[in-house]
Protein backbone atom coordinates (compact mmCIF):
# COMPACT_ATOMS: atom_id res chain seq x y z
CA UNK A 1 0.00 0.00 0.00
CA UNK A 2 2.93 2.03 0.13
CA UNK A 3 4.31 1.82 -2.81
CA UNK A 4 0.42 2.44 -4.42
CA UNK A 5 -0.08 5.68 -2.30
CA UNK A 6 3.91 6.61 -3.14
CA UNK A 7 2.43 6.44 -7.04
CA UNK A 8 -0.58 8.11 -6.32
CA UNK A 9 1.03 11.22 -4.91
CA UNK A 10 3.65 11.26 -8.05
CA UNK A 11 0.85 11.50 -10.10
CA UNK A 12 -0.99 14.08 -8.08
CA UNK A 13 2.16 16.23 -8.30
CA UNK A 14 2.79 15.70 -12.11
CA UNK A 15 -0.88 17.24 -12.33
CA UNK A 16 -0.05 19.86 -9.55
CA UNK A 17 3.25 21.07 -11.61
CA UNK A 18 1.18 21.53 -14.69
CA UNK A 19 -1.20 23.48 -13.13
CA UNK A 20 1.45 25.50 -11.04
CA UNK A 21 3.05 26.25 -14.01
CA UNK A 22 0.01 27.17 -16.39
CA UNK A 23 -0.90 29.31 -13.51
CA UNK A 24 2.84 30.91 -13.33
CA UNK A 25 2.86 31.04 -17.28
CA UNK A 26 -0.52 33.06 -17.38
CA UNK A 27 0.88 35.39 -14.66
CA UNK A 28 -0.60 34.12 -11.65
CA UNK A 29 2.93 34.69 -9.20
CA UNK A 30 2.71 38.29 -10.34
CA UNK A 31 -0.48 38.57 -8.52
CA UNK A 32 -2.83 40.49 -10.41
CA UNK A 33 -6.28 39.37 -11.32
CA UNK A 34 -5.57 36.09 -9.46
CA UNK A 35 -8.20 34.56 -7.19
CA UNK A 36 -5.45 32.40 -5.60
CA UNK A 37 -3.48 33.87 -3.07
CA UNK A 38 0.54 33.53 -3.69
CA UNK A 39 1.21 32.15 -0.44
CA UNK A 40 -1.25 29.28 -0.60
CA UNK A 41 -0.51 28.26 -3.99
CA UNK A 42 3.06 28.32 -2.93
CA UNK A 43 2.28 26.97 0.54
CA UNK A 44 0.05 24.10 -0.93
CA UNK A 45 3.40 23.26 -3.27
CA UNK A 46 5.81 23.37 -0.66
CA UNK A 47 4.18 21.41 1.99
CA UNK A 48 3.11 18.72 -0.83
CA UNK A 49 6.61 18.80 -1.94
CA UNK A 50 8.36 18.27 1.61
CA UNK A 51 5.42 15.64 2.53
CA UNK A 52 6.57 13.72 -0.73
CA UNK A 53 9.97 13.21 0.57
CA UNK A 54 8.81 12.46 3.71
CA UNK A 55 7.12 9.77 1.95
CA UNK A 56 10.02 8.45 -0.18
CA UNK A 57 11.88 8.43 3.13
CA UNK A 58 9.43 6.54 4.89
CA UNK A 59 9.06 3.80 2.05
CA UNK A 60 13.26 3.27 1.93
CA UNK A 61 13.36 2.99 6.14
CA UNK A 62 9.74 1.99 7.37
CA UNK A 63 9.78 4.10 10.06
CA UNK A 64 6.27 4.39 11.35
CA UNK A 65 6.83 8.67 12.39
CA UNK A 66 7.73 9.11 8.72
CA UNK A 67 4.40 7.96 7.34
CA UNK A 68 2.62 9.90 10.38
CA UNK A 69 4.48 12.87 9.72
CA UNK A 70 3.58 12.42 5.92
CA UNK A 71 0.19 12.16 6.51
CA UNK A 72 0.40 15.63 8.92
CA UNK A 73 1.82 17.20 6.25
CA UNK A 74 -1.12 16.07 3.92
CA UNK A 75 -3.90 18.09 6.12
CA UNK A 76 -2.84 21.70 5.32
CA UNK A 77 -1.97 20.66 2.26
CA UNK A 78 -5.40 18.94 1.36
CA UNK A 79 -7.11 22.24 2.82
CA UNK A 80 -5.24 24.54 1.00
CA UNK A 81 -6.29 22.43 -2.01
CA UNK A 82 -10.12 22.90 -1.05
CA UNK A 83 -9.43 26.50 -0.37
CA UNK A 84 -8.17 27.32 -3.93
CA UNK A 85 -10.83 24.61 -5.26
CA UNK A 86 -13.70 27.10 -4.21
CA UNK A 87 -12.24 30.31 -4.81
CA UNK A 88 -11.72 28.44 -8.55
CA UNK A 89 -15.15 27.12 -9.24
CA UNK A 90 -16.78 30.70 -9.47
CA UNK A 91 -13.72 31.62 -11.88
CA UNK A 92 -14.47 28.17 -14.15
CA UNK A 93 -17.74 28.75 -13.74
CA UNK A 94 -17.75 32.64 -15.27
CA UNK A 95 -18.25 33.29 -18.80
CA UNK A 96 -15.37 33.67 -20.90
CA UNK A 97 -16.90 36.68 -22.40
CA UNK A 98 -17.27 38.04 -18.89
CA UNK A 99 -15.28 41.28 -17.82
CA UNK A 100 -12.07 39.21 -17.06
CA UNK A 101 -12.96 35.74 -18.13
CA UNK A 102 -11.31 34.89 -21.53
CA UNK A 103 -9.33 38.41 -22.15
CA UNK A 104 -5.77 39.39 -21.35
CA UNK A 105 -7.46 40.86 -18.38
CA UNK A 106 -8.46 36.61 -16.90
CA UNK A 107 -7.64 35.22 -14.23
CA UNK A 108 -4.23 32.87 -14.59
CA UNK A 109 -6.46 29.76 -12.89
CA UNK A 110 -8.94 30.49 -16.28
CA UNK A 111 -6.80 28.66 -18.59
CA UNK A 112 -6.52 25.76 -16.05
CA UNK A 113 -7.55 22.29 -17.61
CA UNK A 114 -10.87 20.86 -15.93
CA UNK A 115 -9.58 17.34 -16.62
CA UNK A 116 -6.31 18.08 -14.95
CA UNK A 117 -7.56 20.20 -12.07
CA UNK A 118 -10.31 16.82 -11.60
CA UNK A 119 -7.37 14.38 -11.63
CA UNK A 120 -5.40 16.19 -9.29
CA UNK A 121 -7.73 16.36 -6.82
CA UNK A 122 -9.04 12.50 -7.18
CA UNK A 123 -5.66 11.49 -7.07
CA UNK A 124 -5.07 13.75 -4.03
CA UNK A 125 -7.71 12.31 -2.07
CA UNK A 126 -6.89 8.67 -2.92
CA UNK A 127 -3.30 9.83 -1.71
CA UNK A 128 -4.81 11.25 1.04
CA UNK A 129 -6.62 7.34 2.22
CA UNK A 130 -3.63 5.35 1.32
CA UNK A 131 -1.27 7.39 3.32
CA UNK A 132 -3.46 7.47 5.94
CA UNK A 133 -4.39 3.36 5.87
CA UNK A 134 -0.53 2.76 5.57
CA UNK A 135 -0.06 5.13 9.07
CA UNK A 136 -2.81 3.38 10.58
CA UNK A 137 -1.04 -0.05 9.38
CA UNK A 138 -4.01 -1.56 7.21
CA UNK A 139 -2.31 -4.13 4.94
CA UNK A 140 1.11 -4.91 6.96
Amino acid sequence: MDIAALITWVVTALGGFYLLGTWIKRGGARGGGSHLPVPVVFGHFALAAAGLVVWIIYVITDKDALAWTAFALLVPVALLGFAMLARWIPVYRAHPTAAGGGGQDAPAERYFPVPVVAAHGVFAVVTVVLVLLTALGVGD
